[in-house]
This record gives C-alpha cells, sequence and structure tokens, in this order.
C-alpha cells in the first residue's frame, strides 16, 4: 500500500514499482490465482478490493451472464463490483438481486458505460440508465441528479471511444466534475495509453483506478484497486478514492478479446444491439 502523501499525491496513489511489477506478472496467470492473490492484499482494518468497470450480457459485445460474473467476482475475492453494461443498466441490477442472495461478501454497484457524443464514461451508482449520445457535461450532470459518482473510462485508449480522443483538453475542463481516471484499463492491449492515463490522473490531482473491464467471466478480477474504508455508498467510495489505494494491474488475454465479435453478433441476434442515441442527439 503507498504511504500517505498530500491530498494530490494520495488521490491518485500508484503502486510502488515493486508492487506493480508483482502486479504484471501475475497477470499472465489466471485470473482466479491472480485475484485470489490478491485478496490476501486487502487491509486488515477495513480495506476493499474493487473494480469500477465490468460487463455482462446486459451490454451489446458481452456474453457474461449476471449470474456468472457474480459467482466468478465471490469466488475471486472482490468485494466492490460496479457492473457497467454500454448504455443499459438491467444486467447491473440483476447482478445485485443474486449478489444479495447468494453472495453476501459481494457488494454489486449499479453502473453504467455512458457513450457521450465525445467518448466513453462510467457512472456508479445509478437507478436508471442515462442516454447515449449526451455531451459529456449534460452525462456528468444526468448521473449528479441520480446521486452517482462518475469516471473517465480508458482515456487513451486509440480503438475506442476514448473522450476526446485523448485530447488533454477535454480532461482538463472535466477536473472537478469527475471522480477518478482509468490509469490502468486491462483491456488496452497496445501503446502507452495506461501510462500515459496514469500521469494524467496525477497531474490534475483525480484519483487513478485499475479496472478490468471484464466482458467475459475469464476476466472478472484480472484488474482491481485496493482501497481502505467501505466503497459501498457515493460518499464512501469518493472518501477512499481520496487516501492512498494500491492498483492491481493485470492484463487481459489478446484470445478472450477476440470472442468480442462473436458476441456482438450473438447479441445483435438477440435484438440487444447497441443502444442507439435519441435522432435529436445525433
Amino acid at each position: 500500500m503507498c504511504p500517505a502523501t498530500s491530498p494530490r499525491t494520495r488521490s491518485t496513489a500508484l503502486p510502488s514499482a515493486r508492487a506493480r511489477r508483482s502486479s504484471t506478472t501475475t497477470s499472465s496467470r489466471s485470473p482466479s490465482s491472480r485475484a485470489s492473490r490478491a485478496a490476501t492484499h486487502i487491509p486488515a482494518g477495513g480495506g476493499a478490493f474493487i473494480d469500477l468497470h465490468c460487463h455482462t450480457s446486459g451490454s451489446f459485445d458481452s456474453l457474461a451472464a449476471p449470474a456468472a460474473v457474480v459467482r466468478a467476482a465471490a469466488a475471486r475475492g472482490i468485494t466492490h463490483l460496479a457492473i457497467t453494461d454500454h448504455d443499459r443498466i438491467e444486467g447491473a441490477l440483476e447482478a445485485q438481486a443474486i449478489a444479495a442472495r447468494e453472495a453476501p461478501n459481494l457488494a454489486v454497484l449499479v453502473g453504467q458505460e455512458i457513450r457521450t457524443e465525445a467518448g466513453d464514461m462510467i457512472g456508479v451508482f445509478l437507478t436508471e440508465a442515462v442516454p447515449p449520445g449526451l455531451a459529456p457535461a449534460a452525462a456528468v450532470a444526468a448521473v449528479r441528479e441520480q446521486g452517482g459518482l462518475i469516471g473517465v473510462a480508458h482515456p487513451f485508449d486509440r480503438f475506442r471511444g476514448s473522450l476526446g480522443k485523448g485530447e488533454p483538453a477535454w480532461f482538463e475542463a472535466l477536473v472537478g466534475e469527475v471522480d477518478w481516471i482509468e490509469a490502468w484499463n486491462a483491456r488496452l492491449m497496445f501503446g502507452d495509453g495506461n501510462a500515459r492515463a496514469a500521469v494524467l490522473a496525477e497531474r490534475l490531482g483525480v484519483p487513478g483506478v485499475a479496472v478490468s473491464d471484464a466482458h467475459t467471466v475469464l476476466e472478472v478480477g484480472i484488474a482491481a484497486t485496493i482501497v481502505q474504508g467501505d466503497p459501498s455508498t457515493p460518499e464512501g467510495l469518493k472518501s477512499a478514492l481520496a487516501g492512498p489505494h494500491e492498483l492491481l494491474t493485470g492484463r487481459s488475454s489478446a484470445y478472450v478479446r477476440l470472442l468480442g465479435p462473436a458476441a456482438k453478433l450473438v447479441q445483435r441476434a438477440r435484438g440487444r444491439g447497441r443502444v442507439q442515441p435519441p435522432v435529436a442527439s445525433r
């Protein structure tokens, strides 16, 4: 765990070089063995192992059943899991209900990966879906109206919907509006996007987190963030991220990523294709 420093540094506390090497090394193991090892790092004084970006079959590009995701997360020692399907929250609500019945040590947070007109953002602690196609400021406002928190997803991934195509001006305009930046996304396969995201989070004084962005059960918990305290509420999560925290930086397999196109075809055949923005927003 990183030592406490100034508030600005604490909010983006990254693991030491030794911890980063250890986490990266374990990414080559199975998710179960890596997550089990990560769980042993949870501080005895009320720490939590959280993943703030995970998908289920509620997304247009995932076939992972909510029940299977919940069981995998619980088995791997995750304590708080945000289900953030693209443009929908039904999968998150289903997962939350299943966890309440079957996994008392796992808190499922209802979230969404929100497609704004400028790129993807993450909303958590939602009660209803945020429509796609809004301006980033409008998406932030929609999340805040529900009492939720908001983060920036994979800011420098050139193959996906990175906010503002990774232009720093977009992030600087949102300082004070977002609650975290994904400093490590396990699905970022190429380039230095994660390193740039970590630098950006530290420079802007925004907490940096590590997320799995899991679209399959195999990926659940492959990357996560260890925090102190109880992140089960918006206030608790915000407070936990403001303190020292450790990033566990595993990486998804390229072979698992190959399942994405097939998942999209199956979901389209099921009538679960991507939600389109309202005509007025296009």
